[in-house]
């Protein structure tokens, strides 16, 4: 059902805290366009209520008892799917850990619970909460099954990724945009590289300001690849993952340098994919891979542009398994994208630019010339990084 824009976005708040909950009730309540519809004090209160009430939005504690919020996002998201947006205890771990492993379980991002007691701290506080959840509003959620898996696909054929490219990409590096719905996507884009890939990665998330930080300690965790936030004058070096700060434009310089950027913010946006995307183009040119994954607006659109007129690769993430196609789509509009591909062939993608990939290949290509069926396969049972493969629609 469409939601008129005239009626008030249905919150319900979440917490095992009485506490938290009038302070959320309060903050939202004070603001025209909103109305709380429901208050639940543990996971599966949530999960009756969401059910009866259809909420706009869930606002999610994590710790609480009797079923914890993970469950219940868990089986909120596979019966009845609604924007759920997590408040945060802290920006540290162990708390940041459960938050973004709850945005892995089908939540949409990541607030911190209100702090302080001062005027300042407290509309800045109900600022940020209600700018996040009148965006999350607007996100067309699916409905995600317990196992995880993706819904079931059309028939499909697989193919070697080199005969999904139309052309060699001497990649030299990578630069990756994500807004909503983004942190789980680059999770599954990085958890199956090899710590030693050999090109290099830098990336802009979209993310509420403060938690940064956590993201990039909680996604290092997750990959054997190493995660950084970047600061100003970091090396660019293969099989390492540099993050934007929050607050921070990141772009490269030449000789394989990061560079913060503390300018005014572009078409709204600070860190800016643009600003990424450009500076890529006119450092890396022809050597440089550009993939825009799920988010809300157009961020990155212009610097896929520049890069592809650079000579760039440039990859979108497929609508199916976008959270918000927003921001894949308006690079797809442009006319910009060469690939359109869900997360898991991304990640074969960028395996097989890795040059041991196109070592194997012309290892491949010589065997094949070779008539003896025995040498090919010895030679091919002696190459020790595998060139994966994947499943393309067609």
């Amino acid at each position: 059902m469409v939601k008129d824009l005239k009626d008030p976005i249905r919150v319900l708040v979440v917490d095992d805290s009485a506490v938290v909950r009038e302070i959320l009730v309060s903050m939202l309540e004070t603001v025209p366009g909103f109305q709380v519809v429901g208050q639940a004090q543990d996971g599966e209160e949530a999960v009756r209520l969401t059910t009866r009430l259809r909420p706009d939005v869930i606002t999610m504690d994590i710790r609480m008892p009797r079923l914890d919020g993970l469950g219940a996002i868990r089986q909120i998201m596979s019966t009845t799917p609604t924007p759920i947006v997590v408040v945060a205890a802290s920006v540290y771990e162990p708390d940041l850990n459960i938050a973004f492993t709850a945005i892995e379980a089908g939540a949409l991002t990541v607030v911190e619970k209100p702090r302080g007691i001062t005027p300042e701290a407290y509309e800045a506080a109900r600022d940020q909460l209600v700018t996040t959840i009148r965006l999350m509003s607007d996100v067309q959620v699916v409905t995600l099954r317990p196992d995880r898996r993706p819904a079931a696909q059309p028939p499909s054929r697989r193919v070697d990724v080199e005969d999904a490219l139309e052309t060699e990409v001497e990649a030299k590096l990578v630069a990756i945009a994500a807004s909503t719905g983004g942190p789980g996507v680059l999770r599954q884009i990085f958890k199956p590289l090899p710590g030693d890939l050999s090109i290099p990665i830098v990336a802009v998330q979209h993310i509420t300001p403060g938690f940064a930080q956590g993201f990039a300690n909680w996604l290092d965790g997750e990959t054997a690849l190493r995660v950084d936030l970047a600061r100003d004058g970091d090396h660019i070096e293969p099989g390492r993952v540099l993050i934007a700060p929050d607050d921070a434009h990141l772009v490269v310089a030449p000789g394989g340098i990061a560079r913060l950027d503390y300018s005014e913010p572009v078409k709204g946006q600070r860190p800016s994919a643009n600003r990424l995307f450009d500076s890529v183009a006119k450092v890396y040119g022809p050597a440089s891979v550009g993939v825009v994954l799920t988010g809300m607006g157009e961020d990155g659109a212009d610097g896929l542009e520049a890069l592809r007129r650079a000579g760039g690769h440039v990859i979108a993430q497929d609508k199916e398994s976008s959270v918000v196609f927003g921001m894949p789509k308006a690079a797809i509009d442009r006319g910009v994208v060469d690939r359109i591909m869900a997360p898991e062939k991304i990640a074969s993608v960028l395996q097989y630019f890795d040059g041991r990939c196109k070592s194997n290949r012309e290892k491949k290509k010589e065997r094949e010339r070779i008539p003896d069926r025995a040498v090919r396969q010895e030679g091919q049972d002696n190459e020790q990084y595998e060139c994966k493969t994947y499943t393309t629609v067609k």
